[in-house]
């Protein structure tokens, strides 16, 4: 059983090590013989670093890391072209700032092939490198993460100017260095500057939502259970559940992103710590922070995402000034396509119950500002109260979310402050009991199951509990839960436009 590569990013230490690979080369042949200048945004951890260093050895011509692998028998080895690798993540430029991290990179690039550049200026010493280079043979352009040095400072625009300008000068020469150049590949987790500052380059072909390669970073199903099949194996033993149930838990934690493939694929950086734990938890989402994603979503209350549609124009592009929080989320990993896009409209929603569940649980921190941390706990004490039909302490628990947010704000945004903090805790309550939470008009607002009984819930706002309590029996919300078998409890709730919470609460048992 080879190792799993949790953090390599390196193509050749990969293979010398013997780790696992998934093999992709047989998409990554046809990606080079269909063209030379491509362009490609994922999410962070979905492998970009390890498709470019994968990339990189390829043109190079080392067979010997290719061996069993697709590619090996297909590929002509006695190609070899210099190679030009950039990767903004591990250039230092919050240590020495972008020029003078471009600087260094392409020294060492030079040095490595014995060239000394001349130029001060970092874009004609990139023109002169790769001139210098294609002495030998074309050129390979790997560019990774080209949007670090804006993602970095994205609350400092001021410096995301400046970062904007330099790499709009440094990318200007590609166009014109076509004949240098043999392949060229950027990619980066959004596409929010692409336009800026690859203005000039209007020969990019962006792959991003192309059906042929939707599967070329992430793990596929056939993909999931060919090459961890050992693993899925041990665990199915290890724990004593059948095959099906488990690989039903892996799918519904960590599959759901679609970029227009064939079909949806694993985050490839949770199903690794996942195969190595053996446990279900959430790995990509606690890599990064969303602080400025969430930063986003509080300011404008946007609290339901589950079911987003955006135009095909909005998807493609973020612009840093106005930002478009669907767009952000998508092309940062907290969103991916649900289904087929309808007249260039895109129905957007979570991908899986990892980033659904993390996310929630930021949101009930965000709008009830409050600390993250507190969420799950809050929320477990909420069913542990429907569990009992506590409902003084349920009604005692949701006036507490409501205790910490500042009093001006409370008054600013009344409705939209009730609505974010109910819908995202019953959502996140779902993961513990069924829960379902309306997110339109005509449906009631929540529905939520215990092992013995059900709650349907009406939330009003300034009104009165028994006008909540009216609405449920006139709209006829609890009549298809009558032969069920468990309780039904109908719960209307009131809370106050003056002071922040409950305001009066009503509860009846049919």
């Amino acid at each position: 059983m080879k190792n799993l590569p949790i953090g390599i990013q390196n193509f050749e230490k990969l293979r010398e090590d013997d780790q696992l690979y998934v093999d992709k080369t047989q998409t990554l042949f046809k990606l080079i013989r269909s063209g030379s200048y491509y362009f490609l945004s994922r999410p962070r951890r979905f492998g970009k670093s390890l498709l470019v260093s994968t990339l990189a050895a390829l043109f190079a011509g080392k067979k010997e890391l290719f061996q069993g692998l697709w590619i090996e028998e297909q590929y002509d080895w006695e190609q070899k072209f210099p190679i030009v690798q950039l990767s903004f993540s591990n250039l230092g430029v919050k240590e020495i700032g972008l020029v003078a991290a471009i600087r260094r990179e392409l020294d060492r690039i030079a040095a490595s092939h014995g060239i000394s550049l001349t130029h001060e200026s970092i874009a004609l010493s990139f023109q002169e490198l790769l001139r210098q280079l294609s002495k030998e043979n074309k050129v390979v352009l790997l560019i990774d993460e080209y949007d670090k040095p804006i993602i970095d400072y994205i609350d400092d625009l001021p410096q995301v100017d400046a970062n904007r300008q330099t790499l709009r000068n440094f990318y200007s020469i590609i166009k014109d260095a076509d004949k240098y150049l043999q392949f060229v590949l950027i990619t980066g987790v959004s596409k929010f500057s692409r336009v800026s500052i690859f203005s000039d380059l209007n020969n990019l072909n962006d792959i991003t939502l192309d059906p042929n390669y939707g599967t070329l970073l992430g793990y596929t199903q056939e993909e999931l259970e060919f090459y961890f099949a050992d693993r899925i194996d041990g665990l199915v033993s290890q724990q004593g559940i059948t095959k099906e149930a488990l690989l039903t838990d892996i799918r519904e934690w960590y599959n759901g992103y679609s970029w227009l493939g064939r079909e949806r694929v694993y985050n490839p950086f949770s199903i690794l710590n996942f195969f190595s734990k053996g446990v279900f938890q959430n790995f990509w989402f606690s890599t990064g922070t969303p602080t400025f994603l969430i930063k986003i979503l509080r300011e404008g209350w946007h609290y339901s995402l589950d079911e987003l549609d955006v135009g095909s124009t909005q998807l493609d592009f973020f612009d840093i000034e106005e930002p478009d929080y669907r767009s952000l989320l998508f092309q940062t990993g907290y969103l991916t396509i649900k289904e087929q896009p309808t007249y260039n409209i895109y129905s957007l929603g979570y991908p899986n119950k990892e980033v659904k569940d993390s996310m929630l649980q930021y949101l009930i921190g965000a709008f009830s500002f409050r600390d993250r941390g507190d969420a799950a706990p809050t929320v477990l004490k909420m069913k542990k109260a429907l569990d009992k039909a506590d409902i003084d302490l349920f009604v005692s628990i949701l006036n507490s979310l409501f205790a910490s947010i500042p009093e001006k704000i409370f008054r600013q945004r009344n409705e939209a402050a009730y609505h974010a903090i109910v819908y995202t805790t019953l959502s996140l309550l779902g993961y513990y009991i069924e829960a379902e939470v309306a997110s339109g008009e005509g449906y009631v607002d929540a529905v939520v199951k215990t092992s013995d009984r059900i709650y349907v819930m009406e939330f009003k706002v300034g009104k009165t509990a028994e006008v909540a309590i009216a609405q449920i029996r006139e709209k006829g919300y609890a009549e298809k839960y009558h032969h069920d078998g468990r309780e039904v409890h109908l719960l209307g709730i009131n809370f106050g436009k003056e002071n922040k919470g409950v305001q009066d609460w009503l509860e009846e048992k049919l």
